[in-house]
């Protein structure tokens, strides 16, 4: 991640330093804006928009947060307001994508894999926006509750709560034969 002496070299005009630091920042966009639609090429506009508005406003950057939290905060806005926007659209590429897959030795193993990404997926999906921006930045791009607060400007305690809803959830999601057994159901 971008150290402070780079963040500080931006946003004193300094145009190879911001340069650096829209290409440090730009994969862990894309990953939180790929995990929170679902989608890739929205991800990609979601990302460019995010990259743009960080290189605008660079100068706006407090420096008391952390550069990838606020970072973060843009692309999951951003994210945000276009998932409201499209609203639970369904995507079929990744299921193109893996038809025209090429061959590989194992690809038992590959298409075990890509089923099994497509499901967490398509569970992450299903969750709430603010839901699915907590997981996204928890799991995936690794940050501490705290800067999950800061990020989506939410209270500590509320992220504890959607996180520990979200692991609920996504276990009822992707394991739905263990719902029966945990609520004293039928055994196997």
């Amino acid at each position: 991640m971008p150290d402070s002496e780079l963040v500080k070299r931006a946003q004193e005009g300094n145009q190879d330093a911001l340069l650096q630091l829209l290409r440090e920042i730009e994969s862990p966009l894309y990953r939180t804006a790929y995990y929170m639609l679902g989608h890739e090429q929205d991800a990609l506009d979601m990302t460019q928009e995010a990259l743009i508005r960080i290189y605008q406003n660079i100068h706006q950057f407090d420096k008391k947060a952390q550069f990838k939290t606020w970072a973060q905060r843009i692309v999951t806005n951003l994210c945000i307001d276009h998932f409201r926007q499209k609203k639970n659209t369904v995507s079929t590429d990744q299921h193109d994508h893996l038809l025209h897959q090429r061959q590989y030795d194992h690809v038992e193993q590959t298409v075990e894999q890509s089923i099994l990404k497509d499901e967490i997926q398509q569970a992450i999906s299903q969750l709430s926006e603010q839901q699915r921006a907590v997981v996204v930045l928890r799991y995936l791009q690794d940050f501490s509750y705290q800067e999950i607060a800061d990020a989506l400007d939410l209270p500590l305690n509320t992220v504890k709560s959607h996180l520990f809803r979200v692991r609920k959830e996504l276990q009822r999601l992707l394991f739905p034969e263990e719902e029966g057994r945990l609520k004293g159901g039928v055994k196997s």
